[in-house]
């Protein structure tokens, strides 16, 4: 019989050298970062183990509560998926096991007991944070054969074999390779016309010590507190917003997008950072208005942002950021483990950095004044206010957020902790691939030297506020986010 793991597939990797157990009562599904009950291609690939071994599929969907700046913001979004994902399983028919942490270091145990009794354990491969350890380790300890899969974008994130230094090298690969792959997406609806055993209770030596429920209220849990939730999370609310994106925004995306408007900007990355909405969901939403077919891809595009895809400039504009700047992240992680460290930056910013480092600051303020948006800029201080109240900042300014920082501490080093605090503690989005590439580019990853020479900056591009709110009205965001 061919089974899965007989089929060759980019997006697919064993994890550990031990047998499927074919005897076992269910396939499982480690769900850790493709938060999703649709286009998920690990879902798509445990419901075929299910099949073929004509097993039931369970769901486990753990949320812990010690990975990094863990706060009521950040898990309040988690769990508003987990009851979509619950809603869903239980419409299909599909056994789902939520469990959220209630101290440190309680869900210990679960996964193992959980796979005790499964054929084979299917998991999210993300590139980023502690999930790759952590699943590494889960495969030196389980028994059964454990495969992680990787969902994160239209092109498998292993596929070039090595990392890019700008976003046009990237794109230009993409460029000749993409065609390959566009066809590959999970599908858009797997729970459609299942047909599956039904899973039997699960031993009350497992549901007792790790109950399975999604907590109304989490006052009580070990996670920051002072951080309140922001935005509407869950696979419910990014159909909305992709929607809305899609109707109201994407028409006028490209001179929007780095406008101060609200709604200039797809407001996805969220959803897509918690796994609540995938690439190739968007990807669809986006093209499906354009009648859009792979035969309308330009291999001789030569890496230029426009002109590959054959659709209208808002939408190519759209996809360079969904495609390109996203993935380009995804390539970082996947490759170096150095993703956030200063040294991945390239050799001339460190060197330009390293001949300023000893320029007198404009000003210089602790990270706690930056944290209280306490400067004397007004235009930073809103939209550092901004990301303390919802979660997010406007496009453009998150780069000039960034520049300022820079500009305002002791050294580069500690500038680069200064925003990986701050992004990673109150950003929705933050703690990803495309937020470090983000970060990382106020440095000089992924960019050129500039000239004039300046001072802190030396070739790094240089940005100002004075230059920012020339190019565009601020009046209205300063009402809405200033003191």
């Amino acid at each position: 019989m061919t089974t899965p793991s007989d089929l060759p597939d980019p997006r697919v990797a064993a994890v550990n050298d031990a047998p499927v157990r074919a005897g076992g009562d269910y396939v499982l599904y480690w769900m850790i970062a493709y938060r999703r009950t649709t286009g998920n291609h690990s879902l798509d690939r445990a419901l075929r183990w299910a099949r073929e071994l004509a097993r039931p599929l369970l769901v486990l969907e753990p949320l812990r509560c010690d990975y990094p700046w863990a706060s009521d913001r950040l898990h309040a979004f988690v769990l508003a998926g987990m009851r979509d994902n619950q809603r869903r399983c239980q419409q299909a028919g599909v056994a789902y096991y939520p469990y959220v942490e209630p101290g440190k270091r309680a869900g210990a145990g679960l996964l193992a007991a959980l796979a005790a009794r499964a054929c084979v354990v299917v998991t999210d491969d993300w590139p980023c944070l502690f999930l790759p350890r952590m699943v590494a380790a889960a495969g030196a300890q389980l028994d059964v054969r454990l495969e992680k899969v990787d969902g994160n974008g239209l092109l498998p994130v292993r596929a070039a074999g090595r990392v890019f230094p700008t976003a046009f090298a990237f794109r230009r690969y993409l460029q000749s390779t993409l065609s390959k792959h566009v066809d590959e997406g999970p599908r858009a609806d797997p729970f459609a016309r299942l047909r599956l055993p039904s899973l039997p209770a699960l031993p009350t030596s497992v549901t007792r010590r790790w109950p399975a429920v999604i907590p109304d209220d989490f006052s009580q849990l070990p996670i920051d507190h002072h951080v309140a939730p922001a935005g509407r999370g869950g696979s419910v609310a990014a159909r909305e917003r992709l929607a809305a994106f899609v109707a109201d925004t994407l028409p006028a995306y490209e001179t929007s997008h780095n406008t101060l408007d609200a709604h200039g900007t797809s407001g996805l990355s969220p959803y897509l950072h918690f796994g609540h909405v995938g690439a190739h969901e968007v990807f669809d939403a986006v093209m499906r208005p354009a009648g859009w077919s792979p035969g309308r891809l330009n291999k001789k595009a030569g890496g230029h942002r426009h002109g590959f895809w054959g659709v209208a400039p808002d939408t190519e504009a759209f996809l360079d950021q969904l495609v390109t700047w996203r993935e380009l992240g995804f390539n970082m992680c996947a490759h170096r483990d150095d993703y956030a460290e200063y040294d991945s930056l390239p050799g001339w910013a460190r060197q330009t950095l390293a001949d300023h480092a000893g320029d007198a600051r404009p000003h210089l303020y602790s990270v706690e004044q930056l944290e209280r948006a306490a400067t004397a800029d007004p235009l930073w201080n809103a939209a550092q206010t901004q990301l303390l109240r919802d979660g997010v900042i406007t496009n453009y300014l998150r780069m000039l957020w960034g520049k300022k920082v820079l500009e305002w501490s002791p050294s580069p080093q500690q500038a680069l902790a200064r925003l990986l605090r701050l992004n990673d503690k109150y950003a929705l989005d933050g703690r990803d691939p495309n937020s470090y590439s983000n970060i990382l580019w106020i440095f000089g990853r992924y960019d050129r030297p500039w000239g004039p020479e300046r001072p802190v900056y030396g070739k790094v591009r240089y940005m100002s506020s004075d230059n920012t709110a020339r190019k565009m009205p601020t009046r209205d965001y300063l009402r809405r986010y200033g003191a």
